[in-house]
């Protein structure tokens, strides 16, 4: 047993206790309303109630989308430091400098991971979703789009972009609190698999609800 033995089994517990801690407690705490109103309003008092209404569904979808970017970024640190344990290199490229779902790939192979369809699409969105949050419109947009057309189902009764009118895909990109959570099964979920220990926690079924 060595020091890479025990690395799936400790990427799981960190990613676990961060979401436990700190995620979903967050998520719990977001206000959301499940339809906004439009048209004239009755008094002063309604129409400013509207107008609150508009910035808790933003906040909440702006919350979502930064807690994935943190479960992706911790995901992403991880495997790059696993990778490296497992001398797993990309040829013309500088170790921390690889592509990364490709990087992921070959990790994978090395550690003798294997991963059902609905896990593997769940990080690659993960993945994607925080690239979209980081850089705005380009590649990840496209991408997302072809792999999860129901994260851009924008629907002004339930999100309201409340920056000045503008071409950005990417603020059209609505992610909810059960998005995050299924982000964070998968991250536990992956380095379950990843885990070759005994009593690893496979979490074949979803860990988090």
């Amino acid at each position: 047993m060595n020091y890479l033995d025990h690395l799936p089994r400790t990427f799981q517990a960190n990613t676990d206790r961060l979401f436990q801690r700190i995620i979903r407690p967050g998520l719990d705490s977001l206000l959301a309303h499940p339809e906004l109103k439009f048209g004239e309003a009755a008094s002063l008092d309604e129409f400013l109630d509207r107008a609150a209404a508009q910035v808790d569904n933003y906040t909440a979808n702006e919350a979502a989308k930064a807690y994935a970017l943190t479960l992706a970024g911790l995901f992403e640190r991880q495997v790059r430091i696993w990778g490296r344990v497992l001398q797993v290199t990309m040829p013309g490229k500088e170790s921390g400098q690889e592509p990364f779902l490709k990087y992921l790939v070959l990790c994978m192979k090395t550690g003798n991971v294997e991963l059902s369809q609905d896990l593997s699409d769940d990080i690659k969105e993960m993945f994607l979703v925080a690239n979209v949050y980081r850089h705005g419109d380009g590649r990840s947009v496209i991408a997302l789009k072809n792999l999860a057309p129901r994260l851009w189902e924008y629907a002004p009764s339930i999100y309201v972009d409340l920056l000045p009118p503008n071409d950005e895909k990417s603020e059209q990109l609505l992610l909810q609190p059960t998005d995050v959570v299924r982000y964070a099964a998968a991250c536990v979920r992956f380095w379950g698999h990843a885990d070759k220990l005994p009593m690893a926690m496979r979490c074949e079924n979803p860990p988090y609800r």
